[in-house]
């Protein structure tokens, strides 16, 4: 098997375990980032990762958890093959000599540029996957904010009293897809947010893979790490997943605050503007609400896509 086929394999099946094991932890974490401020002296309507998971079982039921997968699966396979594929071949152009072993710093650049590329893929499917994870939460904050006078969510970090009362319900992945496309600019509508997802995922990948790279170099004790067992390439994937989400949260928050902003009254003008909303509202919180959510889902996606590509290639 040739090594274009090998990638596009092997990011195939990462991708597939990814949505697998992470995507309830996804889930809680847009819930939690996207959740509108409540009125003065109300309490959120998630208090934290674990109160959103019961409150979330209790009201949608395990499915739940699994809200917006449609989209993500959907395009699993070709956000994976970029992925791996745009870094396979930065590899081969980053060789001195075929087979040749990468530093960590090689593969920092293979990383940045792997990014670059699976963003276009990302942003559209971020985009459907976000509103219909949002969408419960919002709809219950409108129930608590539709008696408050407007000027209680006037400082609200991940969402308007608009959003929150919006009425659209969306009933899946299409219709999301169908609603954009109709009402928020066609294709380019799939795209709001894509200056933070570039932000996540260029610089995310960048020292996810410049990491493992490192965290496998230290094991092996070289740059040789073809001799490295699967424990140790779970090692390296957990550190670097964890590193991924420790330099580019605050990026995430931005997409997914822009993503489901109302489109009809939204709240921010853009990437810089959210980022002051959110940090003059909130503070360094606001940027980092519940990270740990998100640091335990690189530890098991991240890891889990690192062994199924190494394994396979």
């Amino acid at each position: 098997m040739g090594d274009v086929a090998k990638d596009l394999a092997a990011g195939t099946l990462a991708g597939v375990a990814q949505l697998l094991v992470g995507h309830p932890f996804d889930t809680i974490k847009v819930k939690l980032q996207s959740q509108p401020r409540p009125p003065p002296g109300q309490p959120p309507h998630f208090t934290g990762a674990m109160d959103a998971v019961r409150k979330t079982v209790a009201a949608e039921g395990p499915r739940g958890l699994y809200k917006g997968m449609g989209a993500p699966l959907a395009t699993v396979a070709v956000f994976n093959a970029v992925l791996f594929t745009s870094r396979g071949q930065m590899e081969t152009l980053l060789r001195d000599a075929p087979g040749a072993h990468l530093s960590a710093g090689q593969q920092f650049i293979c990383g940045a540029g792997a990014g670059l590329a699976v963003a276009f893929v990302a942003c559209p499917t971020e985009l459907v996957k976000c509103r219909l994870q949002a969408q419960s939460a919002l709809q219950s904050a409108a129930v608590v904010v539709e008696g408050a006078p407007a000027v209680a969510m006037a400082g609200a970090p991940a969402a308007t009293a608009s959003a929150a009362a919006q009425s659209i319900k969306y009933t899946g992945p299409m219709d999301v897809a169908r609603h954009v496309l109709r009402s928020e600019g066609g294709i380019l509508g799939l795209f709001k947010g894509m200056t933070p997802t570039l932000m996540r995922e260029v610089p995310g990948n960048a020292a996810m893979f410049g990491t493992y790279e490192a965290t496998k170099q230290l094991i092996a004790g070289g740059k040789d790490t073809s001799q490295l067992g699967r424990g140790s390439q779970l090692t390296a994937g957990g550190v670097a997943g964890a590193v991924f989400w420790m330099s580019v949260y605050p990026a995430d928050v931005i997409k997914s605050v822009i993503q489901v902003d109302d489109h009809r009254n939204p709240k921010y003008k853009g990437t810089f503007d959210a980022f002051k909303k959110v940090f003059a509202a909130e503070g360094i919180k606001g940027l980092t609400f519940d990270y740990r959510s998100s640091w335990r889902e690189p530890h098991t996606l991240d890891t889990g896509s690192k062994v199924d590509k190494e394994s396979f290639t």
